[in-house]
């Protein structure tokens, strides 16, 4: 078996792992005969592969650039034993990885380590998006993450200025607390993958009137300071907007062709600085969408096939219910249930069932237009997959590695 050559972003050869490859063929073979049959046929039952899981709807942040701003402290949280239920049913039928993401501050969740310790138990691949203004928390389960388990934390900045402009911490915190902090845990847990996780903000940003603090001249800092501080990679993405009409979220609304260009420039001018600087010490990512951006294929990566594949794989559940994209959290359209959709066995093939339903109606060639898709490139090469007369059988298996969607 070939090994996963990118094991963050490469998707497609994710779903070809060894433990994921059968679900990727009868996912095929199901695709096909709907092509060919006059009736529904029943989807294989299977859980996603990944999911995103928002434990609460509570954040001790106010960043004006957060795309789920319409969601935060609405008071929402998931208890403690429906996580439980959820994930006991999930596991049951093949799921593989968690993030805790989105929606919130998952350290906020009052039992965050019993949630861990239930993911763990299961022997579930295990990521953690953080603000680290709680990293206690996270140190004190840090002994229960493994090599293939990840801590990224938001940091967005190099001085304590815009990282104050851009975060608003609702209490005392600063930005060397921060990196002080997520230090100890690497020390307490080398396996741990830890990230320096880096939206770029770029001059003349605007989001709902406001100015954005750029920060596209600290990176390369940003770099050093992940070296500095024991990090074992720091990941770029471009700073995203949800539009208010729509609720969708967007890259570079309402930028031209020529500033775009401009934007693409210096990031690439930032981001080789950054990268002399990690050297072979810290790795440096650069988001699907990111690399469409700096190659100018925005509209590329907004023209979407008509079904969204991926959400058969990966899902988000949080407080407000279960969604089939992270780009459409709490948006009514992509709702595949309420947040009890996978507690039992029954419910979980009814959501299966409203998946498949969505699979077939969710037109993705127009309610993603304006979204630049992590999985576009995955959504396309399952279309040509599916239409394709290759055999299911001939796919070629990849080593196990990464479960992370």
């Amino acid at each position: 078996m070939v090994k996963l050559k990118n094991r963050e972003h490469d998707f497609g050869s994710k779903l070809r792992q060894h433990s994921t490859v059968q679900r990727l063929k009868e996912y095929i073979q199901w695709q096909r005969d709907l092509e060919t049959s006059s009736s529904s046929i029943e989807p294989p039952v299977y859980s996603p592969i990944s999911i995103n899981l928002d434990l609460t709807s509570a954040c001790n942040y106010s960043c004006p650039f957060c795309v789920d701003s319409r969601l935060i402290n609405a008071g929402k949280t998931l208890a403690l034993e429906d996580i439980k239920k959820l994930i006991d049913t999930l596991h049951s039928h093949g799921l593989l990885s968690v993030i805790l993401i989105g929606g919130g501050e998952p350290t906020l969740h009052p039992d965050f380590e019993a949630v861990v310790d239930t993911m763990k138990n299961k022997g579930l691949q295990i990521g953690i998006v953080t603000n680290g203004s709680r990293l206690e928390k996270i140190e004190a389960i840090a002994g229960r993450l493994e090599e293939k388990d990840w801590i990224r934390i938001s940091i967005d900045a190099a001085n304590e200025e815009t990282f104050e402009a851009l975060h608003r911490p609702r209490s005392k915190l600063t930005l060397h607390q921060i990196l002080e902090k997520a230090k100890k845990i690497k020390e307490k847990n080398p396996r741990v993958s830890l990230g320096y996780s880096y939206v770029i903000v770029w001059e003349g940003l605007d989001i709902g009137g406001e100015k954005m603090s750029p920060n596209i001249q600290e990176m390369p800092r940003a770099a050093e300071l992940a070296r500095k501080f024991s990090f074992d990679y720091i990941s770029f993405k471009p700073c995203l907007i949800r539009v208010e009409e729509s609720q969708r979220e967007t890259l570079l609304q309402n930028v031209g062709p020529s500033k775009e260009s401009e934007i693409a420039k210096e990031i690439k001018i930032q981001l080789q600085m950054a990268r002399e600087i990690a050297g072979d010490k810290v790795k440096i990512l650069e988001s699907s969408n990111l690399k469409a951006m700096l190659d100018q294929e925005t509209e590329r990566i907004k023209r979407q096939p008509k079904r969204c594949h991926m959400q058969f794989y990966r899902t988000v559940v949080s407080p407000f219910g279960i969604y089939h994209c992270p780009a459409f959290r709490g948006v009514d359209i992509a709702k595949i249930s309420e947040k009890d959709g996978y507690l039992t066995d029954k419910n979980f093939r009814q959501s299966l069932t409203r998946m498949a339903q969505s699979i077939e109606t969710f037109d993705a060639t127009t309610e993603c237009k304006d979204v630049g898709c992590f999985y576009n490139e995955t959504n396309w090469w399952l279309e040509r997959l599916i239409r394709s007369k290759e055999s299911v059988h001939e796919i070629e298996n990849v080593e196990d590695d990464n479960f992370f969607l």
